[in-house]
């Protein structure tokens, strides 16, 4: 662990190092740099909420033994969290570490021509692929990523497109968002495995503010500042819903005197976020 970088917390560092001794033993030498991102860099991480985002650097050509490896380094590296996650009966498992997997010699590319090595999110592993190597994480890593191995961000010859930000926001918009909202409003609600279409409608309603924000400012965010921006941007009639969706992401108990009857009908909630999201699409402009 570099010495001169911000402090993470202590429960992150514990984790952060327990899945580069697990890459150590299984690529030894592979892995020349690691950058943490998302929650943690934004300021935003939540201990028995959040996931761990990182970028990593891979030295050299990825062959199929490497993937092997990184793909047993997926559950090798996690099984602390998957661990806490059985023993609360959790569907969940925060405190996992995600991210994508880049060839050092692949830095320097614009980030949308960046074919990542592969990547890891929840209990799924990616070769080839990785959501994560995009404008907006590129920008994060750039301006607010922690240094863990190798050289500085700033160091890196990065180039997160940022010409492309504001384009890249409004086609995550208008394409996932908007198929998102369609099913929601739907009578089959998203949901995934063991979770309730209500608890993925609230854990996915600020999203679309956070990019709505970054369509309008050029500035990235994390979802709990994106709740105060959403109340400060939207009709009042949605700031029950916004604000129930922030108290869940805290962990905290709904807000009292929410307003909004229809918040505790959980067959209802869903339909409510699909109308909040469409309303946000529209508002932040064509795609």
């Amino acid at each position: 662990m570099l010495s001169n970088r911000p402090p993470l917390p202590d429960e992150v560092e514990r984790a952060v190092s327990r899945y580069l001794s697990v890459a150590d033993r299984l690529v030894p030498g592979r892995i020349r740099g690691f950058y943490v991102v998302g929650s943690v860099a934004l300021g935003a991480w939540r201990s028995g909420r959040s996931d761990i985002d990182f970028v990593a650097v891979v030295d050299g050509d990825a062959g199929e033994r490497d993937l092997r490896r990184l793909s047993l380094l997926h559950k090798a590296g996690n099984v602390p969290a998957a661990g806490q996650a059985l023993i609360r009966a959790r569907p969940a498992v925060p405190g996992t570490l995600n991210g994508v997997f880049v060839a050092s010699g692949d830095l320097r590319e614009p980030v949308t021509r960046i074919r990542p090595v592969a990547s890891h999110s929840g209990w799924r592993f990616k070769r080839g692929r990785g959501f994560e190597a995009n404008p907006v994480v590129w920008k994060v890593l750039l301006e607010k990523g922690v240094t863990v191995r190798g050289p500085a961000p700033h160091e890196l010859g990065l180039d997160p497109e940022p010409g492309r930000l504001r384009e890249w926001n409004l086609r995550q918009l208008h394409g996932h968002f908007s198929t998102w909202a369609g099913r929601a409003m739907s009578g089959r609600p998203p949901r995934k495995p063991l979770q309730p279409a209500h608890r993925v409608a609230l854990a996915t309603v600020l999203s679309p503010p956070r990019l709505h924000h970054t369509v309008v400012t050029g500035e990235v965010i994390s979802k709990e500042a994106a709740a105060e921006y959403a109340l400060d941007t939207f009709e009042a009639r949605w700031h029950p819903l916004i604000r129930l969706a922030l108290a869940r992401r805290l962990g905290l108990p709904a807000p009292a005197g929410g307003g909004d009857a229809s918040l505790s009908d959980r067959r209802r909630l869903p339909h409510l976020a699909g109308e909040f999201m469409r309303e946000v699409i529209t508002s932040a402009g064509p795609g």
